[in-house]
């Protein structure tokens, strides 16, 4: 401690007398006296500026917040109407792949409906064609035997009129010659 008193002994021997102006060059004794009139100065004159910096940085600071938040609110409003958006096509694309089944199944049934309707009409046209051949066979069949039964007719009537026409040549011949005698008798 005797050191620290002597030092600052030997400092008032370098002070200059209070009469005279001039610079003090001793940097230990004049540093702490500067920088509190400095301090001082600057908290007298910069409080204000500083409260202003430091106001204005405040003010900012609370209106990026609350644009952040709002920015945030309209993401979440945006984020809940796509998720509606979403709802919505999910149900209309549950509906479409429903419907489209249904429609599938139905278009099926169509389809098997109509092949069922043009096989009854195949088969009806099938059998209606069958009748006709058979019919038109059994027509056949029955010209034939009209036909053979009208030449074994007419072969019968021909061979009875050949009987007969022999047994009326005879007859008429009888007849003459009975007529012939009846004239002879006569004149």
């Amino acid at each position: 401690m005797k050191n620290l008193s002597d030092s600052f002994l030997s400092l008032v021997d370098y002070w200059p007398s209070a009469g005279s102006f001039g610079f003090n060059t001793n940097i230990l004794a004049t540093n702490p006296i500067n920088l509190s009139v400095v301090l001082g100065v600057l908290i007298f004159f910069g409080k204000g500026v500083l409260t202003g910096l430091l106001d204005n940085r405040k003010q900012r600071i609370l209106s990026t917040i609350r644009n952040s938040e709002e920015l945030r609110r309209s993401a979440v409003e945006e984020l809940e109407k796509a998720r509606d958006r979403l709802r919505k096509v999910e149900r209309e694309a549950d509906e479409y792949r429903v419907n489209g089944y249904s429609e599938i199944e139905r278009e099926k049934a169509n389809l098997i409906h109509a092949t069922s309707d043009s096989l009854e009409q195949l088969e009806s046209s099938k059998n209606e064609t069958l009748r006709f051949e058979q019919q038109r066979a059994i027509n056949q069949v029955r010209q034939r035997v009209f036909q053979q039964a009208l030449e074994r007719a007419m072969e019968t009537l021909t061979h009875c009129l050949n009987s007969e026409s022999e047994l009326h040549f005879r007859t008429i011949s009888a007849n003459i010659g009975i007529l012939g005698t009846m004239e002879e008798i006569t004149n």
